[in-house]
């Protein structure tokens, strides 16, 4: 293993004072998916729209990065809905990239989830998914009918879920209350109880959750909102952009150029300015103050209510409150390992493979934090990205990037917190070395080929997704998605502040779609009557 070097990959246009270019009509902060599918329908609406990016690169989680000859995306592992121009998450990339952006499908036998010995596909297509799973658990037939059943079931009851997150406060509280008592009652339960009441077979239950990485949150724990979204948004199988993640940033930016907007990276805002009881602009590291009749913030709600806002803003301590019914979301750490052969070569699959010691997660999770040194790891998920995408052998012939993400407490590496990137220490260093070596195995004993062929690996930690993106505790999801996050009906675009408006995941879901969802519900919040045509031609087709 060498030092690590910065990467090459860089998305947006590097911060100067004296490269702006107002006046804007808003500024965006944070260039993660919300923020950028925010400021990209607001160009298309004839809005200067600048965002302020403190990372080297644009894209939030969906940037890319490379390193010693390899490249690899560090949070779009896979994409549903991408394969039909009629999806919402279709249209929504299709309007805010002008059609720039291309999909590949990965396998139809999409995600591959072991327990123990055992494994079990999810495959593209309903028919397809149902009959795979019946054929896994003879007897269970009328359980995953009524598993799929549901799923629909969820998926109807959405539109009034979003509704109720952009129609003005005094129409929002009652429609809210319409669209609960319309809902299935299981809507909000736990992933564990509504499984349990279709059946006992806890094999069954633990194929159906096996995905529960892509939300961080183990059945018992995660409503059934975000189970059944994440389930249904891969019913018809995973997709991965042309080109690499950071092709996302790319597609994104000459869109929100085209109404005079910019994306600058190297943009730390450090205060939203508050005047007259407003939202105004924001106040840069430099000291450059820049304002706009709007703010919007993609930088999540603990930190926008935490650390951007002044003591004296309008309603502050009301959200500061409202923060103690939140919690942040799961850490995890990510093995990024580099091979001297081909993906084709090397026979690396398409398929996502999810490695689980057995059926009993929430057990197996909380035997691991209390042992992690002596317990088998709960969740290993192992990704192909080289070979999802066509176009990696062309940018990087001879070669293949293989990615590893495990459960990775922040408290774990909390004392290395004040070291500087790069620069902390052999402890910390051996730390990862020894839990590096643990998934290296998980990958050894799925794909044995690749044991002597692995030329680099290195591993980042909480610390690493906080210095980068800045998750104070290495969350990769925002806020955990439990079904007291679902009942807060302060998470929406509005905020009680004038002038300040939130996007992105914690307004919505975890996921790239669920995140851009976010930014068009910001859009049409920011917008009023004319973002409502943006809105039926998003959600309507």
């Amino acid at each position: 293993m060498s030092s690590p070097k910065p990467s090459t990959i860089r998305v947006g246009n590097r911060y100067r004072a004296n490269r702006l270019n107002g006046p804007y009509d808003a500024i965006v902060i944070g260039s993660g998916i919300g923020g950028l599918t925010a400021a990209a329908c607001l160009s298309k609406l004839g809005k200067k729209v600048v965002v302020f990016e403190q990372h080297y690169t644009a894209g939030g989680f969906t940037h890319s990065y490379d390193r010693n000859g390899y490249e690899w995306d560090v949070g779009v592992h896979y994409i549903g809905d991408m394969g039909s121009d009629h999806t919402l998450g279709k249209r929504l990339f299709d309007h805010i990239t002008d059609g720039q952006l291309s999909w590949a499908p990965m396998d139809d036998h999409y995600d591959r989830i072991f327990l123990g010995d055992k494994h079990v596909d999810l495959v593209a297509g309903p028919d397809a998914f149902t009959a795979e799973l019946k054929a896994a658990f003879p007897g269970e037939e009328q359980a995953i009918d009524t598993y799929l059943f549901y799923l629909k079931q969820v998926s109807s009851a959405m539109p009034g879920v979003v509704l109720g997150k952009v129609l003005p406060n005094l129409l929002s509280s009652p429609f809210r209350a319409l669209a609960k008592r319309k809902a299935p009652e299981f809507l909000n339960r736990t992933t564990r109880e509504v499984l349990e009441s279709l059946t006992d077979n806890q094999e069954l239950i633990a194929v159906l959750a096996g995905q529960w990485g892509d939300n961080g949150l183990p059945p018992a724990e995660s409503s059934f909102i975000i189970h059944a979204l994440i389930a249904r948004h891969y019913l018809y199988g995973g997709y991965y952009p042309i080109g690499g993640a950071s092709e996302m940033a790319k597609t994104i930016i000459p869109v929100i150029q085209q109404s005079g907007g910019e994306v600058f990276t190297y943009a730390d805002v450090t205060d939203i300015l508050i005047e007259g009881g407003k939202a105004t602009g924001v106040r840069m590291k430099d000291g450059e103050e820049v304002r706009a009749p709007l703010v919007i913030s993609n930088a999540g709600v603990f930190n926008t209510f935490s650390k951007l806002l002044p003591a004296n803003a309008p309603h502050l301590d009301y959200y500061q409150q409202k923060l103690k019914h939140v919690k942040r979301s799961m850490a995890s750490v990510c093995l990024y390992v580099g091979v001297q052969d081909t993906a084709e070569n090397l026979e690396l699959p398409k398929t996502n493979l999810w490695i689980y010691p057995g059926s009993d997660y929430e057990g197996q999770v909380q035997r691991f934090l209390d042992d992690p040194e002596h317990t088998d790891i709960p969740l290993t998920y192992i990704s192909f990205p080289s070979a999802k995408d066509p176009s990696f052998n062309e940018r990087y012939p001879g070669r293949a990037t293989i990615e590893i993400v495990a459960p990775g407490p922040y408290e774990w590496y909390e004392a290395w917190a004040d070291k500087a990137w790069g620069k902390r220490g052999d402890d910390y260093e051996a730390k990862k070395e020894a839990y590096a070596q643990r998934l290296l195995e998980k990958l050894y004993e799925k794909m044995p080929q690749v044991r002597g062929k692995v030329d680099y690996y290195e591993l980042s930690t909480p610390l690493s997704t906080d210095y980068f993106c800045r998750y104070e505790h290495g969350e990769i999801y925002g806020l955990d998605h439990t079904p007291e996050r679902f009942e807060q009906d302060w998470l929406k675009p509005k905020t009680r502040i004038p002038g300040l408006y939130l996007t992105g995941q914690d307004i919505m879901t975890c996921g790239v779609v669920g995140a851009m969802i976010g930014g068009l519900l910001t859009t049409v919040a920011v917008s009023g009557l004319k973002g409502l045509p943006l809105a039926k031609r998003m959600f309507v087709g």
